[in-house]
């Protein structure tokens, strides 16, 4: 039943993580970290394929190793971050939600500069 609930939670997160990608106010990062730790604890295979995915597998497994993130990264993401914010805001147009993004804005990207920064690879 544990193994169960896991893997519904870890989808759960995963979906809630994917939206993230296209909600500024929703983190994508947390949910996708939980939902590596749920399948990690109820189905190796999924984690493995989660670790191995194109869009989340270098951050599942920059996080669990401790390994930092790259430049590139970092930068891909505040841009995208905040071209998502400013679009938002865009068609928002409400100065307490334009707030709320901006206050969103400035602590996920300092969370994103605060992360370690990868090594270069030879």
């Amino acid at each position: 039943m544990k193994k169960i609930l896991l893997l519904i939670a870890g989808f759960l997160l995963l979906a809630v993580g994917g939206i993230g990608i296209f909600l500024p106010i929703l983190p994508t990062t947390p949910f996708v970290m939980l939902a590596a730790g749920c399948f990690g604890a109820s189905s190796p295979k999924l984690a493995e394929k989660l670790e191995n995915t194109k869009i989340f597998g270098e951050y599942v497994r920059n996080y669990r190793n401790k390994t930092g993130i790259s430049n590139k990264s970092r930068y891909t993401g505040i841009v995208c971050l905040w071209a998502v914010l400013i679009i938002s805001g865009a068609v928002v147009r409400r100065p307490k939600m334009l707030i709320v993004l901006a206050v969103v804005g400035v602590a996920v990207t300092i969370h994103i500069l605060l992360l370690r920064k990868s090594e270069p690879k030879d």
